[in-house]
């Protein structure tokens, strides 16, 4: 299946809050480490309350349904990740509404919006030890994925691989932004915590292409 319907990004974010709940305790550990220790908290109680959501909506158009998860998501969780994820969502629905189905090409401009709605509201950069340093390379990898002409299975499935190495090279950098930027060099050699939910989100992605594809 080369287009994603409302029910398949439903199953996604579904797919990605039972991941969130699996990965509580692993995002929590990383947290506490240079952050507040709360990320594994909120990242499943927010996911949890989307999967909630997109689960009672009776609702065709792939847009509104991220819009309206990126608003569940903010009223769940106003933490300072659970308001950058809920900006994501809105952005990436903003991006595609009035589309009921969703190729690769739509795809990347989901994602790209998303990226820069993050961008936009957490006022970081690619580099700053974030949870854009996996979703930027994703962004970018879904873009060229379509000018090369490939299926969406193998778009996503790049996509998620550039999230994982975009993940791996936040170990050598150093924390710009909350209260992990007050460990400055301590942070380096460790990876992001917010950066393995960005992961996390292209790999629950890339499972529910699969299944849908396979």
């Amino acid at each position: 299946m080369e287009v994603l319907k409302a029910a398949d990004i439903k199953a996604f974010l579904t797919n990605m809050a039972k991941l969130m709940q699996e990965k509580k305790d692993e995002l929590t550990e990383l947290d506490s480490v240079i952050g507040d220790g709360d990320l594994g908290l909120t990242m499943s109680k927010g996911f949890a309350k989307v999967a909630e959501t997109v689960g009672e909506l009776d609702e065709a158009d792939v847009g509104t349904i991220l819009m309206k998860s990126g608003m569940a998501m903010a009223a769940a969780v106003p933490s300072t990740m659970g308001t950058l994820m809920a900006t994501g969502l809105m952005r990436g629905g903003k991006a595609v509404q009035g589309k009921e189905e969703i190729g690769l090409p739509e795809l990347a401009e989901l994602m790209q919006a998303f990226v820069n709605g993050i961008m936009t509201r957490g006022k970081a950069k690619v580099g700053d030890k974030t949870i854009l340093d996996s979703l930027y390379p994703a962004a970018e990898a879904l873009k060229t994925a379509v000018k090369s002409g490939k299926t969406l299975a193998e778009g996503v499935s790049v996509a998620y691989q550039e999230a994982v190495a975009g993940l791996e090279a936040t170990r050598e950098m150093v924390s710009q932004h909350g209260k992990a930027a007050c460990f400055q060099e301590k942070t380096r050699g460790k990876q992001d915590p917010g950066a393995t939910v960005g992961m996390y989100l292209l790999k629950a992605l890339a499972e529910t292409v699969q299944q849908t594809s396979g």
